[in-house]
């Protein structure tokens, strides 16, 4: 488990938000270990569509995927199926419970990302005891709807207003990782661009040598 200062070598740098509508296997324990191979460091699961019993049955078969490869799961949203399953930590919207309600219920040791697109709303997200941000939509995406858009400048006032690492997502592929360079971000978070390719591992792969680069 991600203990209080092991929170704090948490690997941002690849971050995967899924979405078993868009997945090119059979799977989705398939596609995530898939992915975790091709690099990726941090697995969200994000299923919108699914009943109570069937996400947390789905909780638990992907944690222990990334259980087996030392990898964090996040649930979306949902802190009672994170609680459930002994996941590494919950990312909630604006709409969701307070990031210092989720830090109640979870206690101190446990991951906590907030979805924000200003600079006031990660500001807020950081003092209530978030341990990341996520920032976005920085491009269009069809992965989710009433996205908000954020510019390259917002995001750069972001960045200089929280000391907690960042994480972008909003249509991000590998031929716009370039487009962060010097924002100093943390990590990138992706759906589409990992979970829909044919060959995940490779995909996962190329965008995690991409952003290592910058």
């Amino acid at each position: 488990m991600y203990m209080n200062n092991q929170k704090l070598l948490v690997d941002y740098s690849l971050y995967l938000c899924t979405d078993q509508g868009l997945m090119s296997t059979s799977t989705l324990e398939e596609a995530v270990e898939e992915a975790i191979l091709g690099g990726c460091t941090v697995i969200q699961l994000r299923e919108k569509d699914c009943s109570s019993k069937d996400f947390y049955e789905l909780a638990l078969r992907i944690k222990k995927i990334t259980k087996k490869y030392k990898v964090p799961l996040i649930i979306n949203d949902r802190v009672d199926i994170a609680l459930a399953v002994d996941a590494e930590g919950v990312h909630v919207g604006q709409n969701d419970l307070p990031a210092r309600v989720v830090r109640q219920i979870l206690g101190p040791d446990k991951i906590i990302g907030v979805s924000t697109a200003r600079v006031e709303e990660a500001e807020r997200a950081a003092a209530e005891g978030a341990d990341y941000i996520g920032v976005g939509a920085m491009y269009e995406t069809a992965t989710k709807n009433n996205t908000r858009p954020v510019s390259k400048e917002e995001l750069l006032r972001i960045r200089n207003a929280v000391t907690i690492p960042i994480v972008v997502i909003g249509g991000i592929n590998k031929e716009r990782i370039q487009d962060f360079h010097e924002t100093k971000i943390n990590g990138i978070a992706v759906v589409s661009a990992v979970i829909s390719q044919k060959n995940i591992r490779m995909a996962a792969s190329e965008l995690k040598e991409r952003f290592l680069k910058l």
